[in-house]
């Protein structure tokens, strides 16, 4: 009877369909805090389905069951740069995903709409994350050289809708005790 039971859980063990269970949290990055204001639209891109969506929750977190032992998926909002993640199934715990701000949109929603609290608060807000005596620099096109920027000047260039700030990419950045010390971009042309 024993080695029947047995024969039984394994088969079932095979048969039934294992699910991964894929949990993450949006963080904005600049401010290293959940997005919670506007809901990260989430497509879930499958090999052979068409596209799922969904939306992240009012604690900007995003759940997903699947037979899969990956997961694929692009996330949007409005004021955040797209991005394409993938991972493997690898635990059930929650992951922390960081999405990047979208600055020429933020700027570009503030001025359009005449808020000019919001573009202060961001103006601020940029002034805590980034340290007094931060090293800021630009890599100029065709390795031409490099261009630093003081805080308030990078900060304004952070917060005028201008074509440059669109195409804005951020090399690298480095922080000490919350602030960035370090900051490495370029202009895509």
């Amino acid at each position: 009877m024993a080695p029947l039971s047995l024969g039984i859980l394994i088969l079932v063990y095979f048969i039934i369909p294992k699910q991964n269970t894929f949990s993450f949290c949006f963080i904005d990055q600049d401010r290293n805090r959940p997005i919670t204001k506007i809901p990260i639209d989430i497509i879930i891109l499958n090999n052979e389905e068409s596209p799922f969506f969904s939306k992240s929750d009012s604690t900007g977190c995003f759940t997903w069951k699947t037979k899969d032992d990956f997961i694929r998926f692009v996330v949007q909002s409005p004021y955040h740069k797209t991005d394409t993640i993938y991972r493997i199934a690898s635990s059930d715990r929650r992951e922390d995903v960081h999405i990047k701000t979208d600055d020429y949109a933020l700027m570009l929603h503030y001025y359009a709409n005449g808020k000019v609290n919001d573009w202060k608060n961001r103006r601020k807000e940029l002034s805590r994350i980034i340290a007094n005596d931060a090293t800021i620099f630009q890599i100029l096109p065709q390795r031409l050289g490099i261009e630093m920027y003081a805080k308030d000047e990078f900060i304004n260039k952070l917060t005028t809708p201008t074509q440059s700030l669109k195409n804005i990419e951020i090399i690298e950045s480095r922080r000490l005790n919350g602030q960035i010390v370090k900051l490495k971009f370029r202009i895509k042309s």
